[in-house]
């Protein structure tokens, strides 16, 4: 998912920068322009570090503008296929909840969210399954697989990634914790309870 990658491009330096640090100007140039876009073969570029000018800039008759190549390591996001990952609630909606995954959101629709029958209360931002009582809210953190990624290479937020939390170990972080003793003592014995009842037919 995160990965970072040695990117070269060309900035253009607009005339009234020309006499200012060169280093700094760069830097701020190449962060406005790269952070927050999208590669097509790495994904979308968190940040942008360790940024330098490569040789000497060209200034193109009729233009004006410096064009500076340069280099830089990016801190990349790509979302894959099976991942599994981590993130926060944001928004529940009518079919699903919407969580943050690094940069962008995600969807959890309502058929992934839990193997049970969930109603979805999207005034009052919770999610509950109807037998098992288990809720989903706004600032939970979860944990889910990704099932369908459609990156958007013009607008990186307008990407969609569908996730899915109907398997073991996913869910909200709450659901996954150990039950405590005093439970897992009562199911132990509701378990014991019920095969003396199969022993005895």
């Amino acid at each position: 998912m995160y990965a970072m990658v040695k990117v070269e491009d060309t900035i253009r330096i607009l005339p009234e920068r020309f006499g200012e640090d060169l280093d700094e100007v760069v830097r701020e140039i190449v962060q406005k322009s790269f952070e927050g876009t999208m590669r097509k073969d790495h994904g979308i570029i968190i940040a942008a570090n360790n940024i330098e000018a490569v040789g000497d800039g060209i200034i193109i008759h009729g233009d004006g503008a410096m064009y500076q190549k340069v280099a830089f390591d990016a801190l990349m996001f790509k979302p894959e296929l099976q991942e599994v990952v981590d993130g926060i609630i944001c928004e529940i909606v009518e079919f699903g909840a919407f969580c943050h995954i690094g940069p962008i959101d995600a969807l959890i629709h309502m058929s992934q969210i839990m193997n049970d029958y969930v109603e979805v209360d999207a005034e009052n931002e919770i999610i509950t399954g109807k037998e098992k009582k288990m809720t989903l809210k706004t600032g939970d953190p979860i944990r889910a697989r990704i099932v369908a990624v459609s990156m958007n290479e013009l607008s990186a937020r307008e990407s969609k990634i569908g996730l899915t939390m109907r398997q073991p170990a996913l869910g909200a972080h709450e659901w996954l914790k150990e039950p405590k003793k005093e439970e897992k003592g009562k199911e132990e014995e509701k378990d014991k309870k019920k095969k003396k009842r199969k022993g005895r037919k």
